[in-house]
């Protein structure tokens, strides 16, 4: 854990909050803000902005906190660019968009706004990597995949959420999609972790899924759409492993 958070450019007191969740699992206490800063317009960001574990929150014109579509993000990523250590507090609006190839590590959303990261790259080759954090407090999606490209998410945390990650099911544009997801802590309650287009050719991958606080089961692990590009509600066509869109076996998913 540690080689692989100095390779990010993670040191210091960031790497010890990483390593201490990912070793304790879902009973440690999120991480304190270093102070906080109102945000009244989106911060663009290209190469690397360190947020030094500073709590975000809108206000003004970023000052709503309903699932209303269209809201400007807190963050805005330029291609390529990488966004960590940063807390985003409540009002969230839209969290983080990120327009191409991205990284957020380390970040925590304290309460989800209408999403807390939205991926748009327009490219096949695009990848998304969200490495440490967690996000709580969701009533639908925590990770909106509207684009095309790769997702990554590994050691992260999702608390009383919809989903965790949500493949487009409804957009004007759609795209083939494939999301891996490895290493995550998810507690009840929540809906279903991953949703995926079926007839678009996405993709799930699930390994050490570890479910807290869900001993009947509730939660649905991947679940497959039939998606539309009309803007109509996708169709539900099936839950669990199918060895082709969603990807993974018993072993990989664990309650705790």
């Amino acid at each position: 854990m540690i080689a692989g958070a100095a390779a990010f450019g993670i040191t210091g007191a960031a790497i010890v909050t990483t390593t201490m969740l990912s070793t304790a699992g879902a009973a440690t206490a999120w991480p304190t803000a270093n102070g906080s800063k109102a945000v009244k317009s989106t911060i663009p960001v290209s190469g690397t902005y360190d947020g030094k574990m500073q709590k975000f929150y809108g206000s003004g014109a970023l000052g709503g906190d309903s699932q209303d579509e269209g809201q400007d993000p807190i963050f805005e990523l330029a291609d390529g660019a990488v966004l960590k250590n940063v807390v985003i507090g409540t009002p969230a609006a839209d969290g983080v968009h990120c327009k191409g190839s991205c990284t957020l590590q380390n970040v925590w959303w304290l309460d989800v706004g209408e999403d807390a990261a939205s991926f748009k790259g327009k490219s096949s080759s695009a990848t998304y990597k969200v490495i440490g954090g967690g996000a709580k407090n969701a009533d639908d999606k925590v990770l909106q995949f509207n684009g095309a490209g790769t997702l990554t998410v590994t050691d992260f945390r999702v608390e009383n959420a919809g989903k965790l990650v949500r493949s487009c099911g409804n957009c004007s544009t759609q795209y083939k999609r494939t999301i891996v997801l490895s290493d995550i802590d998810v507690t009840a309650p929540m809906k279903s972790i991953v949703g995926v287009n079926a007839n678009y050719g996405d993709t799930a991958t699930l390994s050490k899924i570890r479910i807290h606080g869900d001993s009947k089961k509730k939660i649905k692990t991947c679940v497959r759409y039939q998606g539309n590009n009309t803007g109509k509600e996708p169709t539900e066509l099936g839950t669990g492993a199918d060895g082709k869109t969603c990807k993974f076996s018993g072993s990989d998913i664990s309650y705790e």
